[in-house]
């Protein structure tokens, strides 16, 4: 019986062509479920997982952050990170006209442009971390400092913890 070909999602062709190592990670899921879900389905330790927002500054301009799935966006200190007066979540409907993905299937790696990109520094605490793979059913684990490269992503103080659960998931 053939094996059948993996398809690649964008964020992977990026990876491989800048030989960044990763771990590719499936599971089945029709539509959109929140990353604490994704989490416990796989049986990921949540502080691993990180989920990627994004925003529009005052300017106008879109902004791309990653943070862990327990916490949310400090938009405060979002918006200093990137020399923003303040930032807003971008509505979902706009999502996929900005990013090129879909709600739930968002990484900040190969989207539409290339949008300046903060990643929690809390990440750098940790040897791996597991994002969205591009798509719905597909997440990616690898290094903060190899995402950062391949997002051309920097790190900064972008989140909180929050009572209860989390209200920004994308």
């Amino acid at each position: 019986m053939a094996k059948q070909k993996e398809v690649k999602t964008n964020a992977m062709r990026i990876l491989e062509t800048l030989k960044i190592p990763y771990t590719h990670i499936t599971y089945e899921c029709d539509e959109f479920v929140d990353a604490l879900q994704i989490a416990d389905m796989l049986s990921l330790p949540y502080e691993k997982v990180y989920k990627t927002l994004v925003t529009v500054g005052s300017s106008r301009e879109y902004y791309v952050f990653v943070i862990p799935i327990v916490r949310e966006l400090d938009l405060k200190a979002a918006a200093r990170s990137v020399g923003q007066k303040s930032v807003e979540m971008l509505h979902v409907k706009d999502i996929n006209k900005v990013t090129g993905y879909i709600r739930g299937g968002c990484t900040a790696i190969g989207m539409k442009k290339q949008y300046v990109t903060r990643i929690d520094s809390s990440a750098q605490q940790l040897e791996k971390i597991i994002v969205s793979g591009g798509r719905i059913g597909s997440q990616l684990e690898l290094s903060p400092e190899d995402l950062a490269r391949a997002a051309g992503a920097e790190f900064a103080e972008i989140s909180c913890f929050t009572e209860g659960r989390n209200k920004t998931s994308v």
